[in-house]
Formats: C-alpha cells, sequence, structure tokens
C-alpha cells in the first residue's frame, strides 16, 4: 500500500483492530436478517510525512450513504462549541452581510444556523442525504456533493470563492485528502481562511483512544502531517487551537501560500515543537500502541464477565462509532450488554454493526435501573453523566473504559 498523501511505500503496522463492519453501518430489523460486510481495520504509520492511515478497503460512498445516522445537533456540548466557533471567527474576520461562508461537511446545519443567525451569507456542502435534508429545513442551503478539486473549480467559476471555509471533523474522513485539500486553495478568496479541526494523534496514543479509529476515519492526524499536506496542496498555516473537543483536537487557520496575508503565530511553532520533544517525526512514536489497546480490551471484558457472574444489569449509552470500534474489537455481544441506549430517534430501534446489540430508547432506563452504564463516547462524558444522574436514585453507577477502566 502507498501513503494517500507522498506516496511512499507504507510498512509499520500502527495497530491491527482485526475486522468489523463499518462503524456507522446500523442494521434494522430487516437487515439484520442479512450478512455484513466485514472489512480489515488495520492502520499504518508512514515514515515518510507521517500520516497515520487505514488501509483502503471501504469507498467513502458506501459510509456516507442517504442512511448515515450520524447527526451533529444531538450533542449540546458540541453545539455550544459550534456557536462559540462562529462567533469567535465573526470576529476575527469581521465578517457581516457581504462575506460569504462555506462549512464542508455541513452535516444536519449544527453549525450554518449560527451563522445564518447572524445574517451572513453562507451554503453548506454535504454528502449524505438524510443529514443535508435536515438542515435544508433549518433554510440553509445545500449542496448535495462530495468536496474536491472538481466542485471547487465549478463552484469558483460561478463565483463563489469563500471568506471563510470551515471543514470540522472531516479532514480524516476523506480517502483522496490531497484532492480534498486542493479544493479549498482553489475556492478561497485571496485574503480567505480555512479553518480545520480534527482529533490530535498525539493525544489518540497518549490517552490510548484506540477506540477513534474506525473505516470512516481514514487519516489519524498531526500538525506535522497536516502541514505537509496543505503546503503540498496550495495552503499554509498560520495558526492553531488546542481544543477539548474529541478527546484532544486540533484547530488549525490556513491561507492561500500565494498570498500568505496572516503572520504565522507562536501558537504554530509551539504545538510543532511538543511534537517534536514527543518524537512524532521518528517511527518509536508509533510502536507499542497494539498492546495498550488490548491491555483496555482484557479489563473491560475481564469487568463485564465479573458483572455477568454477579447477576449485575450492565448496559451501555451512546451508539457512536468509537463504540462499534471497541464492541468489535473485544468482541462484546447482546450477552454481556443486552442493548445500548441513545436518544437519537435516528438510531433507535437499530442495531449496532457488527455486535448486533440492539439500541433503544433512553425511558428504558428507569424501568430496568442497570447498575452499571459504560458510556461509550468518553468525550461526552460529563454531558452524559449530567443527563443520566438519575441513575444515582438506585446507587447506580458510569463506567468508561479509555483510557482506564474507571467505574463512578
Amino acid at each position: 500500500m502507498k501513503c494517500r498523501h507522498c506516496k511512499a511505500t507504507l510498512s509499520h503496522i500502527f495497530i491491527d483492530l482485526g475486522s468489523s463492519p463499518p462503524s456507522n453501518s446500523y442494521l434494522t430489523s430487516k437487515t439484520i436478517k442479512q450478512a455484513e460486510k466485514w472489512y480489515p481495520l488495520k492502520v499504518f504509520a508512514c515514515e515518510s510525512c507521517w500520516l497515520v492511515q487505514t488501509e483502503d478497503f471501504v469507498g467513502a460512498e458506501e459510509m456516507f450513504s442517504k442512511d448515515y445516522a450520524y447527526y451533529s445537533s444531538y450533542s449540546s456540548s458540541w453545539l455550544k462549541h459550534a456557536e462559540n466557533y462562529m462567533n469567535s471567527m465573526i470576529d476575527r474576520l469581521k465578517l457581516d452581510g457581504k462575506s460569504n461562508v462555506i462549512e464542508v461537511a455541513s452535516n444536519d446545519g449544527y453549525l450554518l444556523q449560527f451563522t445564518k443567525k447572524n445574517n451572513i451569507p453562507c451554503f453548506g456542502i454535504e454528502p449524505t442525504q438524510n443529514t443535508a435534508e435536515v438542515a435544508q429545513q433549518k433554510g440553509i442551503e445545500i449542496i448535495q456533493d462530495f468536496f474536491g478539486v472538481t466542485l471547487a473549480k465549478k463552484l469558483k467559476a460561478q463565483s463563489r470563492q469563500a471568506d471563510l471555509m470551515i471543514a470540522n471533523n472531516v479532514l480524516a474522513h476523506v480517502p483522496d485528502i490531497n484532492d480534498f485539500v486542493k479544493g479549498f486553495s482553489i475556492l478561497l478568496n485571496e485574503d480567505g481562511v480555512v479553518t480545520f479541526e480534527f482529533p490530535h494523534i498525539l493525544n489518540l496514543v497518549e490517552k490510548k483512544q484506540f477506540d477513534t479509529i474506525y473505516h470512516e476515519h481514514y487519516s489519524y492526524l498531526s500538525l506535522l502531517s497536516v502541514n505537509s499536506i496543505l503546503e503540498y496542496n496550495g495552503l499554509s498555516i498560520f495558526d492553531v487551537n488546542e481544543l477539548n473537543t474529541h478527546g484532544g483536537s486540533l484547530r488549525v487557520f490556513a491561507q492561500r501560500s500565494d498570498i500568505r496575508s496572516h503572520k504565522v503565530s507562536d501558537a504554530v511553532f509551539k504545538v510543532h515543537e511538543r511534537e517534536i520533544k514527543s518524537k512524532l517525526n521518528t517511527i518509536d512514536f508509533y510502536t507499542n500502541f497494539q498492546k495498550k489497546s488490548e491491555n483496555i480490551k482484557f479489563k473491560l471484558l475481564s469487568f463485564l464477565i465479573s458483572a455477568k457472574a454477579k447477576n449485575q444489569t450492565v448496559i451501555a449509552y451512546g451508539a457512536a462509532a468509537k463504540g462499534s470500534t471497541i464492541l468489535n474489537y473485544s468482541g462484546i455481544r447482546s450477552d454481556l450488554i443486552p442493548f445500548v441506549v441513545d436518544k437519537n430517534p435516528n438510531k433507535s430501534g437499530k442495531f449496532m454493526p457488527g455486535s448486533r446489540i440492539p439500541i433503544i430508547d433512553e425511558c428504558i432506563i428507569r424501568k430496568i435501573k442497570p447498575k452499571y452504564i459504560i458510556i461509550l463516547p468518553w468525550n461526552l462524558k460529563s454531558e452524559i453523566e449530567d443527563q443520566l444522574s438519575y441513575i444515582r436514585e438506585w446507587d447506580g453507577n458510569f463506567v468508561v473504559a479509555i483510557p482506564e477502566l474507571m467505574i463512578f
């Protein structure tokens, strides 16, 4: 296999999580009677540009289909994050009614609703039909397509260039990362800015977040690798924010390389220095992650087996993609976790891919009063703990498995 960015031959295996179906390919009462497509989930580290990436098996069109079940608006903390971001960008870039904002992978309009609220012209680009329709119901213009050079040139020909382009948690989701990034350099105005947010692989490794690895995430990113990708495709990083979202993320600010009107901030040098100090530019950093992940799996299985022996009910909360990864990698089925609760009605009544554990509405919790609730999307731990605080009425406990098994 060749690196999807620099085309170097890949040989170093970062982690091998066996095989599983795509993590958002939820089963219905009809499809559960059919066979699922399972694909290897193996990740390599490129020793040339340091891009960490999955082995290619699943096409984007198959994973990001019209039935795609991830809706950004079901997380209140993520909505607040989006609103704060938009307000800060309006102030920083002096956006107004004469500006144009484009969000790539705009999902259900979770962010552009705040752009529209401020009377700033905007539109989204979103390939998944069901989320695009929800955004359109909010009065947001959506171009339903995959973004890349072809679409960027088409929009530029229509004089639809942007002063701000937004790409939150999508850079990891694209198989042809060069074509994707090149599109931004084409569609930006001369003084335009693009921001990319993505989970930082430094946190993934240090906090043992192996469950954030799944087929929809083609790449696992550092400032080092993203800088290489952006520079190759006509963009230059001039600022970076370190965020708490998704277990620790980076937000990079980039401009067109042929303009470079923004001065490079000290924050860029600071994060770069920390990555070098942590040896992200050496193969040592990408070694032994497999063993750490196996230890987490074994501790979780031991807990579930022990609870089963004591007739203690354990359920899970959050039918998230990271939940699919840990359930399938650990071989957990409904005999250990009878169901997963999720407040997203688009997931309720379906089944987790691979493990085939039923997904049920939250009202079941008060009925069965479980002893333990495993929070699968640990990045939303505080939000979910507040939401389900009523389990303390019967001395219920929460559990997270990553970075260490914790009962609280």
